[in-house]
């Protein structure tokens, strides 16, 4: 495999690419001289795999109904038991447009109007959103922080039920707070979950993401198989090979009856999968496909020093240890200032888009996600920017 130019600058603006497309309506921030760190996608090409297998599609140029997904299966099959040690079978796999739709349709396979669904906050903000308009309640149960990270507080959880819960959507890795979920504290989720008979949600998008030295990711299905009969583990190749676009997920569910209720939940909304979406998994689902994450890994780290020293370097301004994602998690409390006010400076000085923490959720007013998947010479003209827009406080 040739070595990925990750530090090869692509210019997307005008590209159909809502990163740097919609940044100016939704921050102000011109696309011109500003930088682009909120929607979670990369500034990089995906592996020449994915490249290649969308040009033989495109050369042979006949786009009819897809079929034939044994390839597309057993990619996603060969990739979860030589990355993560899970063995899966074929027919245990959901296709979805999307985790996030893959949300949507567990909801209405497992929940009703009204039902409460939970959720560990700040988490991704998706699930809130996709929840309300489901007309089921959100339960946010704060998380804790200790040593600097986030913690599952089950202490305070315990008394905050009403009893009319029936989901808990699990972020692993937790987006936006960057942490791996230890074996110990994904088998007390699966402990919670029985003990209120709640069906668990795990959402694993980011599982491949994980910088070198840290704890291994674990899928919550390895730790506690016994919980199979209520656990839905939803996974993509969209995050980690920056193919969001293609808008393909899946749902693996090992119980049969769980697996027949999502199933009836695609069929009556008319969902199935794109031939070039599966094409381009099957692709990057691969021996290259790995050695293109593991460098990838390796340059996200970089990037994760250089922007953490940076931005710890600033009085008031604390980024949260990034044990996976490639999303950064500052506190900006230490500064004294208003929320308002911080994301001027971010927005109208600095000149950068990055997330409002208050859209994350309960614990998330002070803080702002910044995505530093992208060339190195934005991650250090960032940590620029930032420190002259709070350079009063230095």
């Amino acid at each position: 495999m040739t070595d990925p130019d990750f530090d090869e600058i692509i210019d997307r603006r005008g590209t159909h690419c809502s990163k740097w497309d919609d940044m100016q309506a939704s921050y102000g921030v011109a696309p011109d001289d500003g930088l682009a760190m909120w929607v979670a996608d990369m500034d990089f090409r995906p592996p020449a795999a994915v490249q290649r297998a969308v040009e033989a599609t495109v050369a042979h140029g006949v786009y009819g109904y897809p079929g034939g997904h044994q390839p597309y299966l057993s990619a996603i099959c060969w990739w979860m038991q030589n990355r993560h040690g899970w063995t899966i079978q074929p027919d245990w796999i959901l296709t979805c447009a999307g985790l996030v739709n893959g949300v949507a349709m567990a909801l209405d396979a497992y929940t009703g109007p009204g039902d409460g669904v939970i959720v560990m906050s700040p988490v991704y903000h998706a699930f809130g959103r996709v929840i309300r308009a489901a007309g089921r309640e959100l339960v946010e149960l704060p998380l804790a922080t200790g040593d600097g990270q986030y913690r599952m507080d089950w202490a305070a959880w315990e008394g905050q039920l009403k009893g009319h819960e029936r989901m808990l959507i699990l972020c692993s890795p937790h987006n936006p707070g960057g942490r791996v979920w230890t074996p110990e504290e994904l088998a007390q989720v699966a402990e919670f979950c029985v003990r209120h008979d709640l069906l668990l949600l795990s959402d694993d998008i980011h599982s491949d993401l994980v910088m070198p030295g840290q704890t291994r990711h674990r899928m919550i299905a390895t730790v506690v198989p016994e919980i199979a009969d209520r656990l839905v583990t939803l996974t993509a190749a969209t995050k980690t090979f920056n193919i969001a676009g293609a808008h393909i997920g899946n749902a693996i569910i090992a119980d049969p009856d769980l697996r027949a209720r999502f199933k009836a939940a695609l069929m009556a909304r008319g969902i199935s999968p794109g031939f070039m979406g599966m094409d381009m998994v099957a692709a990057a689902y691969s021996p290259e496909g790995a050695a293109w994450v593991d460098a990838l890994m390796t340059y996200l780290n970089g990037n994760r020093r250089i922007f953490d020293e940076g931005v710890n370097a600033i009085p008031g301004l604390r980024s949260m240890p990034l044990q996976a994602t490639y999303l950064s998690w500052v506190d900006f409390s230490g500064t004294g200032m208003t929320t308002p006010e911080i994301s001027a400076r971010i927005e109208t000085t600095a000149r950068i888009a990055a997330n409002h923490g208050a859209t994350f959720g309960l614990g998330g007013d002070s803080f702002m996600r910044f995505n530093i998947a992208t060339p190195r010479a934005r991650v250090v003209e960032a940590v620029r920017r930032l420190s002259d827009a709070f350079a009063d406080l230095q």
